[in-house]
């Protein structure tokens, strides 16, 4: 082999090297942008399942509810709009904002239980409402598994280099399922 034919292998080793490697980034992260995209898509998903548990345990509940506190309208109506929002949201972001209006409305529920002791010791509202309160306890693990697979997303998609390649193929920062402000609050009974 020549010299010149060595510098010509070189030349094309440099060549297909320089071709690889930024191919071998590229692809690398992408799938893995994709990866943690469908991880939030899945966490969102299970979140949902536990919403939508919820969701089909509250008719029951607030006709419970009724049964004993025909007078406390308002609250029943509320929680029926709220839940009606929930069915009717589209947007990933507009299920978590009806999903906490309707955790307003049945904390205002959980007020109006706290003045009827006898709804308190009916067994089949205590086996509902330990029921909700199961289903309230699987949210909350939801929500903060899809928040720390949000989180691990969106560390991804924003940090250098990584965020030249998912603003090339459009993967945007996921929104985080937060607790509103008026549920942070503790409640207020009054007898």
């Amino acid at each position: 082999m020549t010299k010149g034919q060595k510098i010509g292998l070189i030349v094309i080793a440099v060549i297909i090297l320089a071709l690889v490697i930024p191919y071998s980034y590229l692809k690398g992260t992408y799938n893995s942008l994709v990866q943690m995209d469908e991880t939030v898509k899945g966490a969102w998903a299970q979140v949902e399942n536990q919403l939508q548990r919820r969701y089909d345990l509250i008719p029951n509940y607030v006709e419970t509810v009724k049964g004993y506190a025909k007078h406390e309208k308002e609250v029943f109506v509320k929680v029926t709009q709220a839940r009606s929002r929930v069915a009717g949201a589209g947007t990933v972001q507009e299920k978590m904002e009806a999903n906490n209006r309707l955790s307003s409305a049945l904390a205002r529920l959980l007020i109006v239980v706290e003045r009827y002791p006898q709804l308190k010791a009916n067994t089949n509202f205590i086996r509902l409402q330990d029921e909700l309160a199961g289903t309230e306890n699987r949210i909350a693990v939801e929500r903060r598994r899809f928040n720390e697979s949000v989180r691990v997303y969106n560390t991804k998609v924003r940090s250098f280099p990584t965020n030249f390649v998912a603003n090339m193929f459009g993967f945007e920062k996921a929104v985080f399922f937060e607790v509103p402000k008026e549920k942070q609050e503790v409640p207020k009974i009054k007898f």
